[in-house]
């Protein structure tokens, strides 16, 4: 068990008997009351985001959350993605809704960490960078090469971003998932 003061950002712990883990905590002690933790938290199975304070007395269960290197096969249907663990060779499916900004990333073939919860896969992090195909990008404008000049551009996956009005459809550029953002062309 856990007390307030040992949960901390990128802790996993079990709130309704589901796994999240702490994206952002804030420690506050007002006066004769007691200390307080704000906390934001993801679900680790759905994908949602949860705001929840912590009193001072509460404790919660750690989730013994275990990592294991993966790789995306393909997509099934609408709403499947099919992942092969890396060391088991067995294959598993998890839903766009538990998976929701990361299939922006998802190529044939990328390489990922599965998250295993009781054995059981319940999502993937991403590589920090990965690489995507431009498939539609506007023309460059003579004249529109100004410093910092950008442009948005469709990537493979559907994902929208903006980068540098050099980029054309059919390059392929390096991508920083924790932000969306392009980083440099590959």
């Amino acid at each position: 068990m856990l007390s307030i003061s040992e949960i901390k950002t990128g802790r996993n712990i079990i709130l309704n008997n589901e796994p999240f883990s702490v994206v952002y905590h804030e420690h506050s002690k007002m006066g004769r009351a007691g200390a307080v933790l704000r906390t934001k938290l993801k679900n680790l199975t759905t994908g949602a985001m949860v705001e929840k304070t912590f009193q001072g007395a509460e404790t919660v269960e750690e989730a013994n959350i275990t990592q294991s290197p993966a790789q995306y096969l393909y997509k099934e249907g609408d709403d499947g993605y099919v992942f092969m663990d890396m060391e088991s060779y067995d294959q598993f499916t998890l839903t766009k809704e538990a998976l929701a900004d990361i299939t922006n990333y998802l190529t044939e073939g990328t390489e990922v960490t599965v998250l295993l919860w009781n054995d059981n896969p319940i999502n993937i992090t991403l590589p920090i960078k990965v690489i995507l195909e431009v498939t539609e990008a506007p023309p460059n404008i003579k004249g529109d090469t100004a410093s910092g000049a950008t442009k948005q551009v469709t990537l493979q996956t559907g994902l929208v971003i903006t980068v540098p009005m050099f980029i054309s459809s059919g390059d392929k550029i390096l991508i920083n998932t924790e932000r969306g953002e392009y980083v440099s062309k590959a």
